[in-house]
């Protein structure tokens, strides 16, 4: 295999990286993969990324952006808050077995033993968290919602998502999406008020 300039962007590096983790999972990619993967030395890796570690928490922070950026636009859109938390959950509802929810699965195994990972994940998380309990409260001030607590509230939304999300990754023959949608909208009215 030819190598490629030492020029390579890192841009580039860290798509190459996160198809890496996809393939092979956090605790399995060595910073050798990468770069062969990428075609470049390793040396060149580790001119980028200090360690393997940041070079794990960077390549995953660089995966959750791109989900981010969806979560970013809805949030700074104009739509009524009802539709906003509706847009909110539907992004981040799972779809199945998909490689985003596969990533934030091996995600927070590996943030137990990372602090860099750890660190990176739990400031995407919050994002998610942050914004749904945002377009909450704006629906409780224009009466869209009744909810004593938009914080508590958009954790125990998340926090079921999160668990369906594992289970129809990890486990798909034990529940479709359908099913978990279904709890999820139960779970929406519940805390509140009027279906979306």
């Amino acid at each position: 295999m030819s190598r490629r300039p030492a020029d390579v962007r890192l841009d580039e590096l860290l798509r190459t990286a996160v198809d890496v983790i996809v393939e092979r999972g956090l605790a399995n990619t060595r910073t050798g993969d990468v770069a062969r993967a990428a075609g470049v030395s390793q040396a060149l890796v580790f001119y980028h990324f200090s360690t393997k570690d940041a070079l794990l928490a960077q390549a995953f922070a660089y995966a959750a952006e791109r989900d981010l950026a969806g979560l970013d636009q809805v949030a700074s859109s104009a739509v009524p808050p009802a539709e906003k938390v509706r847009q909110i959950i539907d992004l981040y509802a799972p779809a199945g077995r998909s490689k985003a929810w596969a990533l934030w699965i091996d995600g927070w195994s590996e943030a137990l033993r990372n602090e860099s990972l750890e660190a990176v994940s739990r400031r995407l998380y919050l994002r998610w968290k942050e914004a749904l309990a945002e377009a909450i409260a704006a629906g409780v001030a224009d009466g869209s919602f009744t909810c004593a607590d938009p914080v508590k509230a958009a954790w125990r939304i998340t926090s079921l998502i999160d668990g369906l999300a594992v289970q129809l990754t990890v486990h798909p023959s034990l529940l479709d999406r359908s099913t978990a949608l279904d709890w999820i909208a139960e779970s929406v009215t519940t805390e509140l008020g009027p279906p979306l």
